[in-house]
């Protein structure tokens, strides 16, 4: 029998309790008493002497059959050669050193134990003698009932420790599983949160920046600024419901708002423009509808890359350059000049961690640094992502 794979017998060894230690004591004393009441009438004074003598210290040394299984089992084989005493010890040693199923160990333990007994049976013999080979025969089967029992008793508690195991580790692979798929859940969420509201939040920050820096405004176009302020704040709320509609599904709750696509990056750059952004849109993408997966993390690019540009690059003129086709996939470049100072619009620094996360999970990449004193973000989104 293979050793390779297998738990060592300590592994699925159970420990044992009050009851189980003693129920496995009365039984041993019990099969000592039988043999002893088979020989009681023919034992002389000195012969139960030695029966005590022999059979006391395997009844201690059975205790630790499970430290030095072997040498206990080897020790109790030899003394019950002189003692029914140690006869319910030898079995239990026998029996748990069987539970280890190790062959060599087993055999030699039960050719031990043979050779006890026909020792044992010479010394004491019969009133009615038998012969020999009905003797050795009843040892034999004797002996390999009580292996056999032992190696069962060892297989059946390995096969509960691997199942036990196996639940085990399927249980804890579930639960990295759920960690894992929960940490991409986050992730997702704050890529929405941070993809959908920065946008919004730098247009109210810039719109409000300009009516504090401006002190020449009337009456009416301090209002208009407001309104438009007013107007950007409701969309970021709008937004922001969209985004806990993630949260709330199935709640009777929030519902999710439709998920922008390709087909909404027009509608994107007119509102950065009336925002007072300038921008230059060049879009040459085949006249194939996009998918609708790809299209998503396109729109996501270009509105962190407004977002960017209005914080980091006010006034200045942003360059969107798209292009592509089902063969070579989607290119998205966004090109401004460099800020001339820090700004004062508060950055995580995470959107273009987010964007990168977003693009390699649909089997893309993006790119970004500085360039010929400006700042480019590229992307490339395959197809079918």
């Amino acid at each position: 029998m293979s050793d390779v794979g297998r738990p060592s017998p300590e592994e699925y060894q159970p420990p044992l309790g009050w009851w189980a230690h003693l129920w496995r004591l009365v039984a041993m004393l019990l099969l000592s008493l039988f043999v002893w009441l088979t020989i009681a009438d023919r034992q002389t004074d000195t012969r139960f002497v030695v029966d005590i003598v022999a059979g006391v210290p395997a009844v201690v040394l059975v205790h630790y059959r499970r430290r030095w299984p072997l040498g206990v089992a080897v020790v109790i084989a030899v003394l019950a050669t002189f003692s029914s005493l140690a006869a319910g010890p030898s079995v239990l040693a026998a029996v748990s050193l069987a539970t280890r199923r190790r062959w060599v160990q087993v055999v030699g333990i039960g050719v031990l134990s043979l050779a006890s007994a026909w020792f044992f049976a010479q010394m004491n013999p019969m009133a009615e003698t038998e012969p020999w080979w009905v003797t050795l025969g009843s040892n034999v089967v004797a002996t390999a009932a009580i292996l056999a029992w032992g190696m069962y008793i060892g297989s059946r508690r390995e096969l509960l420790w691997t199942l036990r195991s196996r639940a085990e580790r399927a249980e804890a692979e579930q639960e990295l599983r759920v960690n894992q798929s929960r940490l991409e859940e986050r992730g997702r969420i704050a890529r929405e949160m941070h993809d959908v509201l920065a946008h919004r939040i730098s247009q109210i920050s810039m719109r409000a920046g300009a009516l504090g820096y401006r002190d020449d405004l009337s009456a009416a176009d301090l209002r208009d600024g407001v309104t438009v302020i007013r107007d950007a704040a409701n969309e970021a709320l709008t937004d922001l419901r969209g985004v806990l509609g993630v949260l709330r599904e199935g709640e009777g709750g929030l519902q999710h708002t439709p998920q922008p696509t390709y087909t909404d990056l027009g509608e994107l750059v007119d509102d950065a423009r009336r925002t007072g952004l300038r921008v230059a849109y060049a879009d040459a993408v085949a006249d194939v509808p996009v998918p609708e997966a790809t299209g998503r993390t396109l729109y996501r690019i270009v509105q962190e890359g407004i977002t960017n540009a209005r914080k980091h690059a006010p006034g200045a003129e942003l360059s969107i350059d798209v292009h592509g086709s089902p063969d070579e996939g989607i290119d998205v470049v966004l090109r401004n000049p460099l800020g001339l100072g820090p700004s004062a619009t508060p950055g995580s620094g995470l959107g273009l961690v987010g964007l990168a996360e977003r693009a390699a999970l649909r089997g893309g990449r993006i790119e970004h640094g500085a360039s010929a004193g400006s700042f480019v973000l590229r992307g490339w989104i395959p197809w079918a992502a």
